[in-house]
């Protein structure tokens, strides 16, 4: 007859001791989990190179070709940040770039609406994890992708002899994560109110062009008064142009005040909505029967 072996003391001691981090939500296991989050979404990027490419498209031709026609005709006279006359395509320089971040936040909230249904942030959004370091995570992600599709454009755009000092790209960076995650925040909030991929795209147009075009982006906001007040205060509330001017002021190494508090606040703002959207118990998605699971 035979007996099962009997486990040593020191195999004893081995399935006794606790796993790291197994079961529990500390510190390390959040980092862990924005890593993994924010490492699939840079391999989501590297391996889609047509992602890239796409991106590039429309700063580039709107610097090429639109520029280029309109260099002599709406150049910039000596206004804040600049200390002399400036080309116009030296002026649209800083829009072009944080376009891209906007376009690229609204493209991570059109994957989260997927990733939502049928993809990992269905599996993630029941994870033990409360939903808002979860979003956070995400959010992360998305602005590091963008980040360096702005600086890729600045990089291309150097040769254009924009005037934009050398120190001017490193003092503009936590500018454009500000503005990242401002953008990405809204597009965060936005993909929580859609439900089918086919209805994101109408819901983009309603939001992309509008933010883009009312804005500070493409010409001076004392021209648009000049022309039209009303015009003027709808552009002064638009969130984009102060992440425009933010981002604009900070690669000139100055610093714009009311512009980085409205994109601090405008952030939070569109975050915490977000989270509370999110949230199983409470949001949008407890209404339509979404995700559920999760602390909050």
């Amino acid at each position: 007859m035979s007996s099962s072996p009997t486990p040593t003391v020191a195999g004893r001691a081995e399935a006794a001791k606790p796993v790291p981090h197994a079961g529990r939500l500390d510190a390390v296991g959040y980092l862990i989990a924005l890593g993994g989050i924010v490492r699939r979404e840079l391999l989501r990027f590297f391996h889609q190179k047509e992602r890239f490419f796409s991106a590039m498209v429309r700063p580039l031709v709107w610097l090429f070709i639109f520029a280029a026609g309109f260099r002599n005709t709406l150049g910039t006279s000596i206004t804040p940040p600049y200390e002399t006359y400036v080309l116009y395509e030296a002026y649209v320089v800083p829009g072009l770039a944080v376009m891209i971040q906007l376009f690229n936040g609204m493209q991570s909230s059109l994957s989260m609406v997927y990733d939502r249904e049928v993809g990992s942030m269905k599996v993630l959004l029941t994870s033990p994890y409360p939903r808002w370091t979860l979003l956070l995570a995400k959010l992360i992600a998305g602005v590091s992708v963008s980040i360096v599709q702005a600086y890729a454009f600045l990089a291309i755009a150097w040769f254009w002899d924009t005037g934009i000092p050398p120190i001017g790209y490193l003092a503009a960076l936590p500018a454009f994560l500000a503005a990242g995650l401002m953008l990405g925040a809204i597009g965060l909030f936005l993909s929580s109110l859609v439900r089918q991929l086919e209805n994101f795209a109408s819901v983009m147009n309603f939001v992309i062009f509008p933010m883009f075009f009312a804005s500070s982006a493409l010409y001076p906001l004392w021209q648009v008064r000049a022309s039209s007040e009303w015009l003027y205060w709808i552009c002064m509330a638009n969130p984009f142009t102060h992440a425009v001017e933010l981002v604009r002021f900070a690669l000139y190494g100055r610093f714009e005040p009311l512009a980085c508090a409205v994109v601090v606040g405008t952030g939070l703002l569109f975050f915490t909505l977000a989270v509370i959207a999110y949230d199983p118990g409470r949001g949008i998605m407890a209404r339509r029967g979404g995700p559920a699971g999760g602390a909050a």
